[in-house]
């Protein structure tokens, strides 16, 4: 087959379609995800799935793409929420199939109304664009919070999201993986003495799904609760320290995330938090006692087993591990919180 013809669409009754979007039902199924809400938002959101996990291809080329489905929050919230501009463009007159040449995922979307849901947009779609890129999947979660709506994205990179009250959805050209809302997901292990804490154990648990899993990074993120500034405290701590002691950078500072996030990307070991979410110690090697290593059963693979062994012996500690292939789970006091 000619690559420039590969991705044409076929007609909407397409008998292939029907059976291609049966699968994709199934294969959500199998992982526990149902696409929520009435039948024609359902259908809606499995159209723009469908079409961000095969696209148009034009010359070997697989573009990148991005929709809003059933906003229902006022576009002036958005604005607010995202620190974004957002200017509605004129709908191309080929309709939807046209409107989606023009939808990077990035900086342009694609709105899709749906008749039954009351909201601005209702049956009314639109093209809009943004004042700057928001393609990350933390952008994505922002995004889906912000309008109320089903966000589907296919980012540059290949992978596929779907986002919404019910957390993030990932395909990675593999497998689907579903992580919760973090908000959800903190109260069935975290046992915060004060909201500060809570915002920072929130923070980490964002920082670990939609920027290091997302991304590929694997990292062991410890937060001590009841230890704060540098050397934190006077009480032992099980882990050797094996670089200089970084930046104080803060996890609740914005402005501070990008740095986080790049180095993390760099080493091995973990990162080390004080109870105000700042980073202590970087690229520490986590030593349960031997007694614990003898007594805690094993949990996947070195990099999950150390981490919870730690949890055992530092009962203060929220440990967040981070696999490269995306999953993140939670060692509590030797618990296991499986995210996903």
């Amino acid at each position: 087959m000619d690559p420039a013809h590969a991705g044409s669409a076929p007609p909407l009754d397409d008998p292939r379609r029907t059976r291609r979007r049966a699968r994709l039902v199934e294969e959500l199924a199998d992982t526990g995800f149902v696409l929520p809400g009435p039948a024609s938002l359902a259908e809606a959101a499995l159209s723009e799935l469908d079409y961000a996990m095969r696209p148009r291809v034009h010359e070997r080329r697989v573009p990148s793409y991005g929709a809003i489905i059933a906003p229902t929050g006022p576009r002036e919230g958005w604005q607010t929420s995202t620190r974004l501009t957002v200017t509605a463009r004129p709908f191309p007159h080929g309709g939807l199939a046209g409107a989606r040449m023009f939808a990077d995922g990035l900086s342009s979307w694609v709105i899709r109304g749906v008749d039954d849901l009351l909201g601005p947009d209702a049956s009314d779609d639109e093209l809009v664009v943004f004042d700057r890129p928001a393609g990350s999947e933390r952008d994505v979660v922002v995004l889906a919070e912000s309008t109320g709506g089903i966000v589907v994205q296919r980012h540059p990179s290949g992978v596929v999201r779907v986002a919404g009250e019910f957390g993030v959805l990932r395909w990675d050209g593999v497998a689907w993986q579903q992580q919760p809302p973090v908000g959800e997901w903190v109260e069935t292990f975290v046992e915060c003495s004060g909201p500060e804490q809570r915002e920072v154990v929130e923070t980490l648990l964002e920082i670990a799904v939609h920027d290091l899993g997302a991304r590929g990074i694997g990292a062991i993120l410890v937060y001590h609760r009841e230890s704060a500034g540098p050397g934190l405290g006077d009480g032992p701590h099980h882990f050797e320290t094996r670089r200089p002691v970084p930046p104080a950078l803060s996890v609740l500072n914005p402005a501070d995330l990008a740095p986080l996030v790049h180095v993390l990307a760099q080493i091995d070991g973990a990162a080390v938090f004080d109870r105000d979410g700042v980073l202590r110690e970087l690229g520490v090697r986590l030593r349960p006692r031997p007694q614990t290593e003898s007594e805690v059963e094993g949990f996947g693979g070195m990099r999950h087993t150390t981490a919870r062994r730690y949890s055992v012996d530092e009962p203060d500690a929220v440990v967040i591990v981070v696999s490269e292939d995306g999953p993140v789970t939670v060692m509590r006091r030797g618990s296991i919180h499986l995210g996903g």
